[in-house]
């Protein structure tokens, strides 16, 4: 099993940033792709960003491209999620999750929320 520990948000003005953090443990190994998703107000779960953790390639919703940046510690086991010119739109709760680079992602985190306003 992996556990999934974000932590990192806040309430912040439009236009902030924030950096969110995804603390991995137990058999991490086993998992090809870190991703973090998000679910707004509301609205259905979406996927924000992707990273493999071999290759280090990354991925993007076009909501964010330019303005996030997805990226890991392999030392610490640490996935991060940068977020720059933020807007309201972006306000939501915020999932870390682990999984393959087919896209199953079998663990998730406890989520994060961040608010824009």
């Amino acid at each position: 099993d992996v556990q999934l520990v974000e932590s990192g948000g806040a309430s912040v003005q439009a236009g902030g940033s924030l950096t969110l953090s995804c603390a991995a443990s137990g058999n991490i190994e086993g998992s090809d792709c870190m991703g973090w998703f998000r679910q707004p107000p509301g609205k259905l779960r979406e996927g924000v960003a992707q990273l493999s953790r071999v290759s280090g390639v990354t991925d993007y919703a076009e909501s964010v491209k330019g303005r996030f940046t997805i990226s890991q510690d392999r030392a610490k086991a640490t996935v991060y999620l940068q977020m720059d010119s933020l807007k309201p739109e972006d306000t939501a709760m915020y999932y870390c999750a682990a999984g393959t680079l087919s896209g199953t992602f079998l663990y998730w985190g406890q989520g994060t929320q961040v608010t824009v306003s």
